[in-house]
């Protein structure tokens, strides 16, 4: 019997009853026996495709590995170099976000709507804080082209308020191309407690870290382990690793034998550190003998003081910072090692192709002093003299109870022999240490140093060349943007080709910067100014690479060209509008972001509530707290905790008294007493009241009678709380190490029936109260 199936589609032009269903390549009969299969096409890779593994550090200064002219041990990057390549003239944007979403996507960044970190929307193109819809990503890419695509780290490439549980997650790294993640969304974390980790798409709930516990290692590991399990899963299908370490993003954190073993190191000063980089470069070829290194930085707001004019108590506390820094960039380094064994042990590593980068220069979020409290620091600058406290608490600096970041002095040595630091667009800001490794490929140009200008925009466009693989023209219906980056092959594979590219523009918080054929303009934004052509600074890079000698005044002529040139890549790639620096793009948010300052019920089992929830209930403005518990004789532990070492307050039943306690994140803990709890249930209610001038004033209710009263505390803003709000628990890095050390994370032996947060009036000088105002000082700018 032959079967005539009506599939919606008339049969062949000779009539034939058995023609297939629509797109079916087989034969159709009544029977599986009796008919034709036939399978779809599988995606798999070319044949022989390399591996593709990206290694992106953070915050990583130029000389800051061992091939690079650093004396901090980096044996396993050195090998890669010396087996592979060297770019000594790679740029990158100058903040980790934009640099991000340009190494995945091959676009300047304002053009991937990252023109800025990935935190809030102000509501222009090419500051979306997440990649647009429009542009396809290297795991898209590659996964399309039959990859394994696999990421750990750090990703910081979608808005802070879609992290939470709720969403949405159309930013997060599984919906942008990976097939597992494990990480952490945001820019930074304690690398002995995380805040927060994500693996795919959930939290890991984790209530204690062990005490061994660190993150880097914990990366490493699920790397290893992700890729054995494709390759016993999968064998041969070639595998994409993004692997984007937060190190050595501050809080500076590292293990104590890692950070013994730079002691001494750095008790020379930043200044001498600078010198003898300077020189080991000129002995490396890293850069050209004569190069002159600049003078101390002294830009207003950017200085850096001779060491010698520090204090014995400054410099010791100041060498310890940047021990911790050190330790951070060798624990990268062992990372890099172990990542190498297993592909060794895998039979992998000789067609794996390895790129090294950091996404931009060493920070100067340290200020002038550094600091122990980075979480309170970060936004206020040197707001206070805060030496005796930190130096109290040297002992444990990058341990897990300190927050730390190290002064801009150590970041001027991290970017030897360039000036000025992330953020800004001169050298120090954006050229960093590149290394490739493809010992398949790149054999026979193990050593070389490639001085050819290049940047970050070209690794993916190279990386496909090298694979032999295209981008699709489109992604989920809609036209891709083609890629602004060019392939850099011909340069990887003859050192006297010429460069790839002419020019390129950089941008972050109004500082502006354009390259072309060895010539720069850039600027030293001063916030709150006009932006005016007589900002502009003129080097000729291919004479003085260091940027000492300003030639715009003898040379007016060529900036007007470049700075012509930057204002058409401005409007060709959703630069502007400019930040004036007038504060409100900081203070103003879409008005779906409300929903952040609704009061929340927090009810038994509910995992930790996100940061940026948790935070909007309490930053800069009163908030009340209800707790409903049932309590016996004896019963001990945390009813609510918002917060970590960082920074945050608590409320807690010890002994069978209730306590309120405030972290200033900077070693002092305030536990004050509210009095003795009796066995029922009670009605606790916490008022943190918001007066105004940082200060908050707490007050504690039990069952409608004043325990506590007009204390007075430091309001925790604008990073801390850094952990989200835990009730009948207090997870991860504790808001109370004392009694951390005695119970762990104190889970709460009563019943705890719920935790309300009833956010109320914002503080008299809230930010978010002059929305309109610093619009209004803006616009005169314009």
């Amino acid at each position: 019997m032959t079967a005539h199936i009506n599939t919606g589609e008339s049969a062949d032009a000779a009539g034939d009853p058995t023609a297939p269903y629509f797109g079916f390549g087989g034969r159709i009969g009544t029977t599986m026996a009796g008919s034709q299969n036939q399978w779809p096409t599988a995606t798999t890779a070319p044949e022989g495709a390399p591996n593709i593994v990206f290694v992106l550090v953070d915050d990583v200064g130029f000389s800051d590995i061992g091939c690079f002219g650093s004396e901090i041990r980096t044996p396993n990057i050195d090998r890669l170099a010396s087996e592979g390549l060297r770019f000594t003239n790679f740029h990158v944007n100058p903040m980790c976000s934009p640099t991000r979403a340009s190494l995945l996507t091959g676009l300047n960044c304002h053009a991937a709507g990252m023109g800025h970190i990935a935190q809030d929307d102000p509501g222009f193109p090419g500051y979306r804080a997440e990649i647009a819809d429009n542009v396809s990503t290297a795991a898209e890419i590659l996964r399309t082209a039959g990859y394994a695509t696999l990421m750990v780290g750090k990703w910081h490439l979608c808005r802070d308020n879609d992290m939470g549980a709720g969403g949405p997650q159309h930013g997060w790294p599984c919906q942008r191309g990976f097939d597992r993640f494990y990480g952490i969304l945001e820019a930074f974390t304690n690398l002995h407690q995380p805040h927060r980790l994500i693996e795919d798409n959930h939290v890991v709930e984790v209530d204690q870290w062990p005490d061994d516990y660190f993150l880097t290692d914990d990366l490493t590991n699920k790397a290893i382990r992700m890729i054995r399990e494709r390759s016993a899963s999968r064998p041969g299908q070639p595998f994409f690793l993004y692997m984007a370490h937060p190190a050595a993003h501050a809080p500076l954190l590292a293990k104590a034998d890692d950070i013994e073993r730079y002691r001494d190191t750095y008790d020379v000063g930043w200044d001498q550190t600078r010198i003898l980089r300077h020189a080991r470069q000129i002995e490396l070829g890293v850069i050209p003998a004569g190069t002159p290194l600049p003078p101390r930085n002294h830009e207003r707001g950017d200085d850096v003081k001779a060491w010698d004019d520090l204090t014995d108590d400054e410099r010791r506390l100041y060498a310890r910072y940047m021990a911790v820094y050190a330790a951070m960039v060798d624990e990268i380094d062992q990372s890099v090692g172990r990542l190498r064994e297993a592909l060794e042990e895998t039979g992998e590593w000789e067609n794996t192709i390895l790129v090294f980068l950091s996404d931009n220069g060493a920070s100067r979020e340290g200020e002038s002093t550094g600091t122990t409290n980075y979480f309170g620091h970060l936004g206020h600058g040197d707001a206070k003299d805060t030496l005796a406290q930190d130096l109290a608490r040297i002992d444990d600096i990058g341990g897990p109870t300190t927050m730390t970041h190290y002064p801009r002095g150590w970041a001027m040595a991290s970017n030897t022999p360039f000036r000025l630091y992330k953020r800004n667009t001169y050298a120090g800001g954006h050229q960093v240490p590149c290394v490739w490794s493809w010992p398949k490929g790149l054999g026979h140009v193990a050593g070389d140093i490639r001085t050819q200008y290049a940047h970050c925009i070209d690794v993916l466009p190279t990386v496909l060349a090298l694979a032999g693989i295209g981008a699709p023209a489109q992604r989920n219906g809609q036209a891709v943007k083609p890629m602004n980056g060019a392939s850099l092959v011909p340069v990887l594979h003859d050192a006297a080709h010429g460069p790839v590219r002419a020019e390129q523009y950089y941008e972050l918080e109004g500082h502006r910067g354009f390259y072309r054929d060895g010539w720069e303009v850039v600027t030293n934004r001063r916030p709150r100014t006009k932006f005016t052509d007589a900002d502009w600074e003129l080097y000729h890079l291919a004479e003085d690479p260091t940027e000492i000698t300003n030639l715009a005044s003898a040379a007016p002529d060529r900036v007007a060209d470049l700075a012509a040139g930057f204002h058409a890549a401005a409007l060709a790639n959703q630069v502007y509008p400019l930040d004036e620096g007038s504060g409100w793009r900081w203070i103003v948010r879409p008005p779906k972001d409300d929903v952040f300052h609704l009061p929340v019920t927090i009810w038994p089992g509910t995992p930790t509530l996100e940061r940026i929830r948790s935070g909007s209930l309490v930053w800069q403005r009163t908030c009340v707290i209800i707790i409903d518990a049932t309590v016996a004789a004896g019963d001990g532990g945390v009813l609510v905790a918002h917060g970590d070492q960082g920074g945050g307050y608590a409320v807690e039943v010890d002994r069978d008294e209730l306590w309120f306690v405030h972290n200033d994140g900077h070693g002092a803990t305030t536990r004050a007493s509210a009095g003795q709890l009796t066995p029922g249930r009670h009605r606790i209610v916490v008022t943190l009241g918001g007066p105004g001038g940082g200060r908050w004033i707490v007050a504690v209710t039990v069952d409608g009678q004043q325990r506590l009263a007009d204390l007075e505390r430091p309001m925790l803003w604008p990073m801390a709380p850094f952990s989200g709000i835990d009730t009948g628990i207090d997870r991860g890095s504790p808001v109370d190490w004392q009694r951390y050390e005695q119970h762990g994370p104190f889970p709460f032996q009563g019943t705890l029936h719920s935790v309300r947060y009833e956010p109320g009036e914002l503080a008299p000088d809230s930010g978010a109260r002059f929305v309109e105002l610093a619009r209004d000082i803006g616009a005169r700018y314009e």
